[in-house]
């Protein structure tokens, strides 16, 4: 068995390795290559962004704390969270978990709902077609603080120097094989689309705009309107695709256990009964079946996680990733 402290750090070495392997596929000259190159950046992008959320709790490094704000840190770069401040990503998410609550930074379904049509129609062709355009703008958002807020201004020439080299980077893969880079989009719109996938149907808390006064709300509240959506319930090996992200009530119930101690605490909560699991397939069809109703009418309902018609009402949240801090 494997010490803690080695599963982590062979789950660092892991997620480079299928990052460089799959960005090297994306360059060959041969398309089942190519294909497989999508899908370990994607696998990358996946991973790096759960593994954010675990060294944001700072699970990998229990004894030496400093190295989780590192590692997290190192993470975001790969996956694109990192215009946004440590410090700010972990503010966000601990608020979320301290108040029960998603944090938001404007009326987003109001937002939506008043858009120019013209826009309006643009963003829903796009979300139709799975291109989450929405998810897109709010990372610009993070961008472009610095430069329209004046409480961020100085981060401006932070986010600039990270805007360089990003951009030189994807140029340099892009002068290397256009191809490549074109494939690299598809992975990253695949790794949104799933992490948003997984986001959606954790919680139906009432968003909460930032600066508003935040409600009074209980550990009862916080497990009644928490879920989980594990990739399999019959082989638990598989929930490893999201790095156990889907036991999302035992990691509410305790947000000290890391990735690979949360089935274990999942079993002595809740044993073989349900623990909030929502069947899998019923989210694939309500994401899939309310793509656009999501964006612009709210969450909906999960009252009843026995109730077919209950489940079928279970619209998800928009725009609640811990990687995208308002």
């Amino acid at each position: 068995m494997k010490s803690p402290l080695l599963k982590n750090i062979s789950l660092l070495v892991y997620i480079y390795s299928i990052y460089g392997l799959g960005i090297t596929l994306l360059i060959v000259d041969f398309w089942l290559l190519n294909i497989l190159g999508v899908i370990l950046v994607t696998h990358a992008l996946i991973f790096s962004a759960t593994l954010t959320h675990e060294l944001i709790h700072g699970n990998l490094f229990k004894e030496h704390r400093q190295l989780n704000a590192f590692w997290g840190q190192a993470m975001t770069h790969i996956n694109g969270a990192c215009y946004a401040t440590w410090s700010n990503l972990v503010g966000h998410h601990f608020n979320h978990h301290i108040y029960h609550a998603d944090f938001v930074g404007f009326d987003m379904v109001n937002y939506l709902n008043t858009l120019n049509p013209v826009i309006r129609w643009i963003y829903m062709v796009c979300e139709w077609a799975y291109v989450p355009i929405f998810e897109f703008e709010l990372r610009w958002r993070i961008i472009l603080a610095p430069f329209l807020e004046k409480p961020k201004r100085p981060l401006l020439w932070r986010n600039v120097a990270l805007m360089l080299y990003r951009t030189a980077a994807f140029a340099l893969l892009g002068w290397i094989s256009l191809k490549a880079l074109l494939l690299y989009a598809l992975a990253y719109i695949s790794f949104v689309n799933i992490m948003r996938f997984a986001d959606a149907f954790h919680h139906i808390y009432d968003y909460v705009i930032m600066g508003q006064e935040i409600p009074k709300r209980d550990r009862l509240y916080e497990q009644k309107y928490t879920f989980s959506n594990l990739v399999s319930v019959k082989y638990p090996w598989l929930n490893l695709l999201f790095l156990n992200f889907g036991y999302h009530n035992a990691h509410h119930h305790n947000m000290s256990y890391s990735w690979h101690e949360l089935p274990q605490l999942h079993q002595t909560l809740y044993g073989d009964t349900l623990g909030g699991i929502v069947p899998l397939p019923i989210l694939v069809t309500n994401y899939h079946k309310l793509r656009l109703k999501r964006l612009f009418s709210g969450q909906g309902e999960a009252t009843n996680i026995t109730s077919q018609s209950s489940l079928e009402r279970f619209v998800g949240g928009v725009a609640v990733s811990f990687l995208t801090p308002p």
